[in-house]
């Protein structure tokens, strides 16, 4: 619908530039001065003219605005039905929340749908005013605190679109990126399976963090955590078994959840972080070496986020990154 509404746009205006262009070419030609020519005759409006070159352009416009109009209310529509895949988008500062109701999941800053299907976005933002834009997908949507914004898209061809925060919202606005994966219908029930996986896991007792911990505590407004098992029951190698341990001593189980089927915690779940092409909402691709610097200095990377340096060492980095890489 945007691209009608483009291509009808730059029709009408290729049409009024053609046909200015020429008339004024041909005026410049005709009635250019020559040698001995009198002094013009001076007039004062032509009534005629005016209402002429005033109806042409009103013309052109309500030609524009009309399909324009129509356009905007037709992407506001909310489209309902079974097949329609629902998602609600929440902004943070500054990173994406992804929640699939009628799917029970929650992922953050990778939003996976499958092709040929319709997406309903209901979008807010728990802190201030963002901007979702997903530029080969649909057009861009305000998001507001307090208030709900709608937009929906279908994907045509499997792939990786990636979409931005387009209103300025803070200091790492520009890092503040996400990704779309449009997959066959195949690849994202095998996504959904996995991503179900990750709440196959027993409640256990929080671990308490040592009193001269700083880790990350949640904050006093986030819900009460229901925190989970983070080791499978078979026998795990020393680095995963010791990232397990870190990932609960740190403070990382206090804002991180890794378990898909329960959005807890007030930061991104990290359900599927070992399989996700980027980190740091977008900012860094998902490599060993990336992930382990993003663990120990957050706030170098991408200073002003919520989540603070806890003195991880280059051995606990790399134990946790072993530990993350499982899930």
């Amino acid at each position: 619908m945007v691209d009608k509404l483009f291509r009808t746009t730059l029709f009408w205006a290729t049409l009024v530039f053609v046909l200015t262009e020429s008339a004024l070419v041909f005026i410049i030609v005709k009635f250019r001065g020559k040698p001995g020519d009198p002094e013009p005759k001076q007039v004062h409006g032509n009534t005629m003219v005016e209402v002429i070159w005033t109806a042409i352009p009103a013309l052109v416009l309500a030609m524009i605005a009309v399909p324009t109009v129509r356009t905007i209310f037709r992407t506001y529509e909310i489209p309902t039905g079974a097949d329609v895949l629902q998602v609600e988008v929440i902004g943070h500062q500054w990173w994406w929340e992804f929640r699939y109701p009628q799917l029970g999941l929650t992922t953050a800053n990778e939003l996976h749908v499958p092709v040929g299907r319709t997406v309903a976005l209901k979008m807010i933002t728990q802190d201030v005013l963002h901007s979702f834009w997903i530029p080969q997908l649909a057009g861009k949507r305000d998001v507001f605190p307090n208030r709900s914004t709608t937009l929906w898209f279908k994907a045509e061809e499997a792939g990786d679109y990636p979409g931005q925060c387009a209103e300025f919202c803070g200091i790492q606005h520009g890092r503040m990126a996400f990704q779309v994966i449009a997959q066959t219908t195949d690849e994202f029930a095998g996504y959904v399976s996995r991503m179900e996986a990750t709440g196959a896991v027993s409640p256990a007792a929080p671990a308490a963090p040592p009193a001269d911990s700083t880790a990350a505590k949640p904050a006093a407004a986030a819900p009460a955590l229901t925190t989970t098992t983070l080791a499978a029951t078979a026998p795990a190698a020393p680095d995963t078994a010791a990232g397990a341990q870190l990932f609960m001593m740190k403070g990382c189980i206090g804002c991180h959840s890794l378990n898909a089927t329960k959005p807890m915690g007030i930061g991104p779940n990290l359900a599927g972080i070992g399989q996700r092409l980027y980190i740091a909402a977008g900012w860094l691709k998902n490599t060993d070496a990336n992930l382990a610097n993003w663990i120990q200095h957050p706030q170098t990377v991408k200073h002003g986020v919520l989540m603070p340096d806890l003195g991880v060492t280059p051995a606990e980095a790399q134990s946790l990154v072993v530990y993350l890489r499982q899930h």
